[in-house]
């Protein structure tokens, strides 16, 4: 089985980018300089009509904690439906608890919103107390992969933490490893770790996925 590269983009031009460069799935967002935000829903047009690799859209209004006011999930509830008009396929969400536990409730109520579209659960999972828990909660929401680094700064650093939840995984939910993914370290990501999925930023040059591409293509 091979290894899908996930590049995280923002423009059309870092969208080309990525797919020039061999990635096999694109998280879309805005406002990267905050973590990432909801993107325009003519930005995920354009970028549909441009590249040929699924999209996933991040679903958040503000960047900052991962705590959401009663409005800002409402927020996020309502631009799932005219993101899916404009093309998403999937959806990139991460809401917690004031204690930073996962927020079951919310999270179950954006994955229905989603409509068996799949969603990620992106890097809040990193500041949560207990992954392994966390882990499991995600699950009986229904969310189809979690993007960590196993709760280090990055998913070299993590590599073990992220081999214990891809084993405690199971194939019930998939875990995409993020966080300083390059070339020159993926590869001893994706076999510490045992991860299938990889995740890094693209901006527009395209040689920055090609390379961690090419330096999975034989695992």
């Amino acid at each position: 089985m091979s290894v899908l590269v996930e590049a995280c983009v923002d423009s059309v031009e870092s969208s080309r980018g990525a797919a020039r460069g061999g990635a096999g799935r694109l998280e879309l967002c805005e406002h990267l300089e905050v973590g990432g935000t909801t993107p325009d829903e003519d930005l995920v047009r354009a970028v549909k009509r441009a590249v040929g690799v699924p999209v996933f859209v991040m679903v958040r209004p503000r960047g900052g904690d991962f705590h959401f006011t009663r409005a800002e999930h409402l927020a996020m509830m309502v631009s799932i439906p005219g993101l899916h008009d404009a093309g998403a396929d999937g959806y990139v969400i991460g809401s917690l608890e004031p204690d930073a536990r996962v927020d079951e409730a919310a999270t179950r109520e954006l994955v229905d919103a989603a409509d068996g579209a799949p969603v990620t659960f992106h890097k809040a999972f990193d500041v949560v107390p207990d992954q392994r828990a966390a882990l499991e909660a995600l699950i009986r929401c229904g969310v189809r992969r979690v993007l960590t680094s196993g709760g280090s700064a990055t998913a070299a650093e993590g590599a073990d933490a992220l081999r214990a939840l891809v084993e405690q995984a199971r194939a019930r939910i998939t875990i995409m490893a993020g966080g300083k993914v390059r070339a020159p370290n993926v590869r001893e990501i994706v076999e510490r770790a045992g991860v299938r999925e990889v995740h890094a930023r693209c901006a527009a040059d395209e040689n920055t996925i090609r390379g961690i591409v090419e330096a999975v293509a034989t695992l």
